[in-house]
């Protein structure tokens, strides 16, 4: 399985209550079926409903659906990086739309320091799947399609690194024991994580590539 990641630039910011009582959210489409996205990926409506009425029953409604600042390289939530818990997520018509509760988490609280210093943030959903490429090039997401989290908070969705984000993907991921484990590119991964000036990345790009390939 594949680990699919799939960014949303759209969703809005929330206060309810006051004082002691007062609590952000983050509001928004967080998954959308039936429609072929921006990263040439589709969910069939049929795969995408089944996969959220599993994860609100195990997560949603139990309190356990959380999400991290920033977007980890694999389908595991690291408890040291949650900012949010989704407290809801409903269908309407082919989207899915959710509700997430920023929480007193040293990570929330810098989610919460930087909407109030007006920086743009975004949503990204977390999943792991096989894909299917079509005649039109397109990759329908499988019925085995598995939800990690409905959103992390992303910084500029609207413009990753299409290497690193290929890398990322291109990663499998296999049950091993009852936990995912990484099977391929985890040598490649390590490297980009010590790359951090993009000015190094890009210069090592082709190196980073022929040494991804070289895992397949």
């Amino acid at each position: 399985m594949k680990l699919i990641t799939e960014e949303v630039q759209h969703v809005k910011f929330i206060t309810e209550g006051k004082g002691a009582d007062k609590k952000m959210y983050i509001e928004g489409v967080f998954l959308q079926g039936d429609i072929c996205n921006r990263n040439g990926r589709m969910y069939p409506m049929q795969t995408l409903a089944k996969e959220v009425a599993r994860y609100n029953e195990a997560f949603v409604n139990k309190g356990r659906a959380l999400g991290e600042l920033g977007h980890p390289d694999g389908p595991t939530v690291n408890l040291d990086r949650v900012s949010h818990k989704i407290v809801s997520l409903e269908q309407k018509g082919s989207n899915f739309v959710g509700k997430a509760q920023l929480l007193e988490t040293p990570m929330g609280k810098i989610a919460k320091s930087l909407i109030g210093e007006g920086v743009c943030l975004g949503v990204s959903s977390r999943g792991v799947g096989s894909l299917k490429l079509t005649n039109e090039g397109h990759k329908i997401v499988g019925e085995d399609f598995m939800l990690a989290t409905a959103a992390d908070i992303v910084a500029d969705p609207s413009a990753p690194d299409a290497f690193v984000q290929g890398i990322m993907e291109g990663k499998e991921w296999v049950w091993e024991g009852g936990i995912l484990r990484e099977q391929l590119a985890s040598k490649t991964q390590r490297r980009i994580n010590t790359l951090v000036d993009g000015r190094v990345l890009q210069e090592h790009k082709i190196e980073l590539f022929q040494e991804f390939l070289s895992n397949l």
